[in-house]
């Protein structure tokens, strides 16, 4: 198992920055087999204005794109490579998504994401994010890195 990173190390292996860095921390990583990311959801994130005024909510497919980013991590990770200019992650599939829990100003989204397969650079994740618990969402995704 490989040490915790926290935000600094979590920018190394994702190309993403502010205002669209949807990960923390990560908490535990197993190379090849699994990863527990964090993500603090707080009141100014810039999607809650408008999501919604009277009863703030964390998008849905903006937790599936946390999923995707703590898989992107894990990938890495357990290639021994991090993220660079010539090279991104990229979504190619989504299957069997289910939101089960609003996710809200103040919780803590854990998610869970472990490797199903991988072939021919396309790799396939199963992944949950949940808050006290319970799980908020799920869903399986599908991602290959592609030179830019």
């Amino acid at each position: 198992m490989n040490a915790p990173l926290d935000i600094r190390g979590v920018l190394e292996y994702l190309p993403h920055r502010f205002p669209f860095v949807l990960v923390d921390r990560v908490l535990e990583i197993e190379p090849g087999k699994r990863i527990l990311a964090q993500k603090n959801v707080t009141f100014n994130e810039p999607f809650f204005p408008g999501h919604f005024p009277n009863y703030p909510v964390m998008p849905g497919v903006l937790i599936v794109e946390a999923l995707a980013q703590t898989a992107a991590i894990l990938a890495f990770q357990t290639q021994g490579s991090k993220a660079d200019d010539k090279s991104v992650y990229f979504f190619v599939g989504i299957d069997n998504a289910r939101f089960k829990k609003p996710v809200t100003p103040g919780d803590v989204l854990h998610l869970e994401v472990s490797i199903m397969r991988t072939s021919r650079g396309l790799w396939k994740f199963a992944g949950k994010a949940l808050v006290d618990g319970a799980v908020a969402a799920e869903a399986e995704i599908m991602c290959t890195l592609r030179n830019i």
